[in-house]
């Protein structure tokens, strides 16, 4: 059985828990260590299982907490040189584990597939994750859904999948003009309709629940992002998470 949890998700910090009945990862830790570990607790999943925490990319939401995780939890840190090299002095951890992104990597009882995704920073990775014939997908942060991301995420039983704005929402919005151009284009973030779009087409038969992770605060709202994909929930289940508070813990 795996178990999964967005332990936060959002610009203001990203975390996402997979384990089973022994060992454990981390995608991220954008928040602190004391914060994962109090919001773990919250759902009774134990930080002790904890193996490894995989690095997506240097953006302070989903890197701020590694130096905390890392001493804290005393787990490695996974990322790529290029992260290491493009993150804040104060956010790289002391003793890096380096990848190579499409190499896989193995972890107590997990498999690690480093997916390359388009994103404006170093060099963005997303994850799938595999145990046994069980699969869990992390693909946030993506500006537009490369054949790497597709292939991938086709393979997964479960996932948490970008949903960060509505096209409305953003243009009509108070963002400056060149953020809004920076979040809309091919290395920004994943749309209610790209996500959507994605999921029609490149789902695979065998994807039971999508978790909508990374909604913006200002371009969007939980529930114009469930209504988008409302025609896809006689395919298989869609939830929220949440960018205040750890989310359910989901079992496959």
């Amino acid at each position: 059985m795996l178990e999964i949890c967005a332990i936060a998700s959002g610009s203001n910090g990203n975390c996402y828990y997979i384990g089973n009945e022994k060992d454990a990862v981390l995608i991220d830790a954008g928040i602190s260590a004391k914060q994962i570990i109090s919001r773990m607790q919250e759902q009774n999943l134990n930080p002790e299982k904890l193996k490894a925490c995989f690095v997506t990319h240097e953006h302070g939401d989903h890197m701020r907490g590694v130096r905390g995780v890392s001493k804290k939890l005393q787990i490695p840190i996974y990322l790529t040189v290029k992260t290491y090299n493009g993150a804040y002095k104060n956010m790289r951890p002391d003793s890096p584990t380096f990848f190579t992104p499409d190499e896989k990597i193995e972890v107590g009882e997990f498999t690690i597939f480093p997916v390359r995704k388009n994103h404006d920073a170093s060099e963005p990775c997303s994850f799938r994750i595999q145990y046994k014939n069980t699969n869990v997908g992390v693909f946030t942060d993506i500006g537009e859904a490369c054949d790497n991301v597709k292939l991938h995420l086709n393979k997964c039983d479960s996932l948490f999948l970008e949903s960060n704005y509505d096209e409305k929402m953003l243009w009509d919005g108070g963002y400056p003009y060149f953020l809004k151009q920076r979040v809309a284009s091919n290395v920004g973030h994943l749309s209610n309709d790209q996500a959507f779009e994605l999921l029609e087409k490149h789902a695979g038969k065998n994807l039971k629940c999508v978790f909508l992770s990374h909604l913006s605060r200002d371009n969007n709202t939980p529930k114009k992002a469930l209504k988008r994909m409302e025609s896809l929930n006689t395919k298989f289940e869609v939830k929220l998470t949440s960018r205040f508070a750890v989310g359910e813990v989901y079992q496959l």
